[in-house]
């Protein structure tokens, strides 16, 4: 334990500990995120030192070190995430036969690279104190939000790195970080990991699917998605408390969005903020125009799809967003509306659909589970042959008597219903931010135990496990 009046000793035991955390994936990595810090604390130290009103002979040497900076955080992520990418684009356009450098990509370089930016920008800004290198070491490591999230700004986070009563104990942030850690837990292990499966086997096949199949492989990874992710965010959250540290509300029940714009205001905040401050609104934002207003959100969601990886199919998600928010903008400008319930299953929809090029290997393979979300012939017919031994060891005996009542091409999810009816009924109820609200309670505490100990026993039964966003 941290003895109380040495907040510099705690400090410094966390940076350590993020970094053993950091490393402990691959310790190869360690010094490109050490190195990242120092160069990122000097830059941003230098344009921070003349304040908010700098000389006017000062500015053009500021610009030019904010885009050194910003140039080489992203000549960094680059180089990592894109060298292949590239490389591949080259070959397939030119016929050039260049040779992949199958470069290993580091941990969480997305996340420290554009935390980080964000810094840079406003300490040019003039927006950012003068932060020892200790504290700044602590805003970028600290490693619940390391990983995967959310994106932090230092205004929110570095005043509480800086209050020294910040490092005693408080009992009512123990309880409500416990509270959400295990909810984020459950979501993560419970939820999440039972529907991998599902997803992963309609996803990663080559044979064709049936409609039902295609519907649950679909819906599997929309919700697998969500609940690791906001899982995730969840146990960050939550473990943060324990320290007394309260990070930004990254997820805020997006699936009860009746609008795609909605939807983006309560998934991956942080994210949607960073592409609205950074890239939408230097664009123009909507300040111009009705078609560069277009033009502008479809490139913001160009290059946020790009973020989360070097494939086309993450630029496809993303140029599917970004005309869904211009017909949504062109919607609203002419006064339209649509009853709320219909206005949910559509954006539930789009979103569900767009998840499918989101998580396919290739055009094709997204094009081989829409296609069978839409044929509809097997939905009420089929035959033994179309169905695979696999997916009726569940039934034996029982699945020739269901075949009386049901389509045979049914039988085989039939397994998956009620996981995935348990999915939608969590969408309408409070989230674990909105409990962890809520006036405290004893129940609380063993809500928290009991959800704690099934998240436990299926996390200790599985054999193996992956966070999504990680490889993000």
């Amino acid at each position: 334990m941290i003895q109380r009046g040495q907040p510099r000793y705690a400090r410094a035991w966390l940076v350590l500990a993020s970094l053993f955390f950091y490393s402990y994936w691959n310790v190869a990595y360690l010094p490109l995120i050490v190195v990242s810090i120092l160069f990122n604390f000097y830059v941003g130290g230098s344009l921070a030192k003349t304040g908010s009103t700098p000389p006017m002979s000062a500015e053009p040497l500021r610009r030019w070190l904010l885009a050194f900076g910003i140039a080489t955080n992203l000549c960094l992520l680059g180089y990592f995430k894109y060298t292949d990418f590239l490389l591949q684009n080259i070959n397939a356009i030119s016929g050039a036969d260049f040779a992949l450098q199958n470069i290993a990509l580091p941990l969480a370089i997305s996340f420290f690279s554009f935390t980080q930016i964000i810094y840079l920008v406003d300490s040019y800004r003039g927006e950012t104190g003068h932060y020892g290198l200790l504290n700044y070491s602590l805003f970028v490591t600290f490693f619940p939000h390391l990983i995967a999230g959310p994106l932090v700004q230092h205004g929110h986070i570095m005043p509480q790195f800086e209050d020294a009563a910040g490092f005693r104990p408080r009992s009512e942030n123990i309880a409500r970080g416990l509270v959400i850690f295990s909810i984020g837990l459950f979501k993560k292990v419970v939820i999440a990991d039972s529907l991998a499966p599902l997803a992963t086997s309609g996803f990663d096949s080559q044979y064709p699917l049936n409609f039902y199949e295609a519907w649950t492989t679909s819906l599997s990874y929309t919700f697998q998605l969500y609940f690791d992710f906001s899982g995730y965010c969840d146990m960050a959250i939550g473990a943060s408390l324990l320290f007394n540290i309260v990070l930004p509300i990254n997820f805020n029940s997006p699936y009860k969005a009746t609008s795609i714009q909605e939807f983006w205001r309560r998934w991956h905040i942080t994210l949607s903020s960073f592409l609205r401050d950074f890239i939408y609104i230097p664009l123009g934002g909507g300040r111009k125009s009705h078609p560069r207003t277009y033009l502008n959100l479809i490139v913001t969601f160009l290059l946020g799809g790009l973020w989360h990886g070097p494939t086309w199919m993450f630029v496809v998600w993303g140029a599917l967003h970004g005309i869904a928010l211009v017909l949504h903008r062109a919607w609203t400008a002419l006064g339209l509306r649509m009853p709320q319930a219909l206005a949910w299953i559509t954006t539930f929809m789009f979103i569900n659909v767009s998840w499918v090029f989101f998580r396919a290997h290739s055009f094709e393979d997204a094009v081989r589970v829409l296609q069978g979300m839409v044929d509809f012939e097997t939905a009420f017919s089929g035959s033994w042959e179309q169905i695979k031994t696999s997916e009726l060891s569940w039934a034996g005996t029982l699945a020739s008597k269901l075949a009386a009542h049901l389509p045979i091409t049914l039988i085989g999810q039939l397994p998956a219903i009620p996981l995935l009816a348990v999915a939608f009924c969590l969408i309408p109820l409070k989230n674990s931010t909105q409990i962890a609200a809520d006036s405290w309670r004893t129940s609380h505490a063993v809500y928290a135990a009991l959800i704690f100990s099934i998240a436990m026993y299926f996390s200790l039964a599985q054999t193996e496990t992956v966070f999504l966003y990680f490889t993000f």
